[in-house]
């Protein structure tokens, strides 16, 4: 075991509920392997740091949608390693968050491997993320963050769909935000036709992505956003300069609605 900044690396792979996991340490930061495929990464001593570019869009609508001042009440579906989580909790810290996952032996590993904040700021709970999801009391929540992929690296169907998108809108509180992450194809076909699943639900919809996505020439990660009330033109411009200035690559907010 390797044990930095109070958290403690297992080195070796270790097998967990949906198949194999395995933490890489690289100087100060560690990386979760999922299946072979990186799931989360994030700096032991920079909490403040993301290094996955969706993350950071979240970060950014997050941080244009709701002064720092005010405490979130925040749901995240898929824990993983609590990346952003963590981020916000340090950024945000009289905010509280539920992390939703649905392997227990990886929510048993992560909380034992890693620093993370404690209960009641972050509570982990092992449970199935729709039927989190459609059993939240009403307008619970100002923030629902979904980052689900089931074994083969696919966002469950039932998380993506009309019925998916009436619990999350059912979920939030008026000014909430519902931010959803999801691998695509060029051209953004599946991250459009969730959008128009959402916008039975919501009065405003856009998609985060990398112009090269937009333009057809490559695969990568896009960003819904759904808000009950739009954004105010303030929030929008303010997020537009942070999707085109930050650290990591810059991205095109699209609204569809």
């Amino acid at each position: 075991m390797t044990v930095i900044m109070d958290s403690v690396i297992p080195p070796e792979p270790f097998f967990i509920d949906t198949g194999e996991a395995r933490f890489q340490l690289d100087g100060d930061s560690v990386t979760l392997f999922l299946n072979g495929l990186p799931s989360s990464q994030w700096y032991l001593s920079r909490p403040d740091l993301l290094e996955f570019e969706y993350m950071n869009w979240m970060l950014a609508v997050t941080e244009a949608s709701f002064a720092r001042s005010t405490p979130l009440s925040c749901l995240h579906l898929g824990a993983g390693a609590c990346a952003l989580p963590r981020t916000l909790a340090h950024l945000r810290p009289r905010s509280r968050h539920l992390a939703v996952e649905i392997d227990a032996k990886l929510a048993a590993a992560v909380r034992a491997s890693l620093s993370l904040p404690r209960s009641p700021v972050l509570r982990i709970r092992v449970a199935d993320a729709a039927a989190t999801l459609a059993s939240r009391p009403p307008a619970s929540h100002d923030l629902i963050i979904r980052d689900v992929f089931d074994s083969s690296g696919a966002t469950p169907a039932e998380l993506t769909g009309p019925v998916a998108a009436a619990s999350a809108a059912a979920a939030l509180r008026p000014r909430g935000i519902y931010l959803a992450n999801r691998d695509d194809r060029p051209g953004l076909p599946d991250a459009r036709r969730e959008a128009e699943a959402l916008a039975a639900s919501f009065d405003y919809v856009a998609v985060i992505a990398e112009p090269g996505q937009w333009r057809g020439r490559r695969r990568g990660n896009a960003v819904l956003v759904a808000a009950k009330q739009p954004l105010t033109a303030g929030q929008e411009r303010d997020l537009e300069r942070r999707l085109a200035s930050g650290s990591f690559p810059p991205a095109r907010l699209v609204q569809i609605r």
